[in-house]
């Protein structure tokens, strides 16, 4: 199991000689990748967004991009927002002539009422769509807080289901947890995972650096749950608005709960809600420990 011990001084200003961890960018953002390229470790496996507020044409140019920077783009297709089988299959076609991505990620996305036939990615999986597009590396998502409009019981079921759909399709699977900010929850549910027997490789979800206003933000919109107890933990209090000081103690709890425990593959999945370069310095400064940590730019860390 891949377990790395916090550090508190800053990375140089390179990348890492290999990939790390994995990340998430928008269609929006894609020149934040651009900006942030020499900082990002080769290869690193980068996920694109699928937002109702952005178009085809700006999730393919992110793929491309990302491709061009000398990373792997990682589209992301939201089940519900697919308004046909033909759009579902556009979008694939493009993403594959653009940038040829190595593996997708199937979620089911946010809309309560599906905009075409797919009403969940257990449907998208079982439409076919891995046969008919060569798709061989799958991700899914995974809950370790729960979701605020599903059951536990049905959240375990659809991932067995989906692990053995997979398994039978010949394909990797790959789980990557939603983010959240209790770590002896993510711990136990991987706990949990393994002794189903999904033996799945599972990148964490971290917040990365971001204000205390920023992250509630997102703990909202994705239905994070922050108990009164975890707040008080992390300082989630708008009155404190301490850049960074969440990200910190999130990490040095996860290392504390992953140590010494037999959890399989074990990586990390970086949420840069306070920005991709601010985002990537931070996380390789925790994961990339065979860099040399010197840094004279004063960044904080």
């Amino acid at each position: 199991m891949h377990i790395v011990q916090p550090d508190n001084t800053a990375a140089i200003e390179k990348s890492p000689s290999a990939a790390a961890y994995t990340l998430e960018v928008t269609g929006k953002e894609i020149r934040q990748i651009e900006i942030a390229a020499p900082l990002i470790p080769p290869g690193t496996p980068i996920n694109i967004a699928f937002l109702g507020n952005e178009n085809p044409d700006q999730r393919v140019n992110a793929a491309r991009v990302i491709r061009e920077c000398g990373f792997e783009p990682v589209p992301i297709i939201s089940s519900r927002r697919l308004r046909s089988e033909e759009d579902l299959n556009s979008l694939i076609t493009q993403l594959n002539r653009a940038a040829c991505p190595s593996r997708y990620i199937f979620v089911g996305g946010d809309p309560a009422t599906p905009a075409g036939p797919y009403t969940d990615s257990l449907a998208l999986l079982a439409s076919g769509v891995l046969q008919r597009h060569d798709i061989h590396h799958v991700g899914i998502v995974g809950y370790p807080d729960g979701h605020p409009k599903i059951s536990t019981d049905k959240l375990w079921h659809a991932l067995e289901w989906k692990y053995q759909l997979l398994r039978d399709a010949h394909c990797t699977l790959e789980i990557t947890t939603q983010f959240g900010f209790d770590t002896e929850a993510i711990v136990r549910w991987i706990r949990q995972l393994r002794d189903r027997g999904i033996d799945a490789p599972v990148n964490i979800g971290v917040p990365g650096p971001a204000s205390i206003s920023q992250l509630l933000r997102y703990a909202k919109q994705f239905g994070v749950v922050a108990s009164t107890e975890i707040a008080g933990r992390y300082g989630l209090s708008l009155a404190t608005l301490l850049r960074k000081s969440v990200a910190d103690h999130f990490w040095a709890d996860l290392v504390r709960g992953l140590a010494e425990k037999e959890l399989g593959d074990i990586g990390y999945h970086l949420y840069p809600f306070g920005g991709i370069k601010d985002g990537v310095r931070w996380m390789n400064s925790r994961v990339c420990n065979d860099q040399p940590l010197a840094d004279s730019s004063g960044l904080e860390v």
